[in-house]
């Protein structure tokens, strides 16, 4: 049996995953194309309801203009509700070609525009974000499309991997694409997303996400995960040494005007 039938039977089987977005008509787990993401991270200004107006442009024009054209959109709050805040915004797109698209029709979709108004039309004192960080990834062979979970999930894990050398980074990801994705299924740790970062900070690396019921949820499962036979077997291979040098981890919760 092909590796990728056997991860998608064995998602279906646990009952884990909800393999496309009937809303959005997105592409199913496993299909020929691999997705390309875009991870946003807005710093919002101290304007007033600066985050509101944000996730309300998000609603009323970017939301629509996307799904139109099978791009998922899901916004995350930072779990820690640190200050200044931060809302993190993934955009899933189907393949290279709807990425660019968008990119072509942003500034000129005359429905976008119109939705837009109110959002282009604020002053520069009212700006709703200081900046915006931008992460592009491509997704891995073995989860190639952004992935809802079929059980609503109130947090969520994004985790950054940094490696020494383009090579560790290399090697990383395809420990995650011979075994690491299935065993995080075979565990019940529920993936999102996996990319390899294509620009952006933390280069070379990776950028992947998880989803849980709590934290309690959380630790539980990363507790079934490293303590697995498969896994302590899999991490003193040579062939994987040395392949990250640093982990971030950042817990978020669903806003307003996520679509997970």
């Amino acid at each position: 049996m092909e590796r990728r039938s056997f991860l998608k039977n064995s998602a279906l089987a646990a009952g884990t995953l909800s393999l496309s977005m009937p809303l959005l008509g997105s592409q199913a787990f496993g299909g020929h194309e691999k997705g390309l993401f875009e991870l946003r991270i807005y710093h919002i200004s101290r304007a007033a309801n600066a985050k509101g107006l944000l996730e309300q442009y998000f609603k009323d024009a970017l939301i629509p203009f996307l799904n139109k054209r099978k791009v998922q959109f899901a916004a995350f709050n930072d779990y820690s509700l640190e200050e200044p805040v931060k809302l993190y915004v993934m955009l899933a797109y189907p393949n290279a070609s709807a990425y660019f698209t968008v990119q072509s029709e942003w500034f000129t979709d005359p429905d976008f525009l119109k939705a837009s108004g109110n959002y282009n039309n604020l002053p520069a004192s009212g700006a709703v974000y200081t900046r915006f960080e931008t992460f592009l990834l491509e997704a891995f062979d073995e989860f190639p499309a952004l992935s809802i979970p079929a059980e609503k999930k109130s947090l969520f894990e994004l985790r950054i991997y940094e490696s020494a050398s383009e090579d560790a980074g290399r090697r990383k990801i395809m420990m995650f694409n011979r075994e690491e994705i299935g065993l995080f299924l075979r565990v019940g740790l529920i993936p999102v997303f996996f990319g390899r970062i294509l620009a952006g900070n933390y280069m070379p690396g990776l950028i992947y996400m998880i989803g849980f019921k709590d934290m309690a949820d959380r630790d539980a499962a990363w507790n079934k995960f490293t303590s697995h036979e498969d896994w302590n077997e899999m991490r003193v291979r040579p062939e994987y040494a040395d392949t990250v040098s640093n982990i971030r981890r950042i817990f978020l919760t669903p806003a307003n005007s996520s679509q997970i």
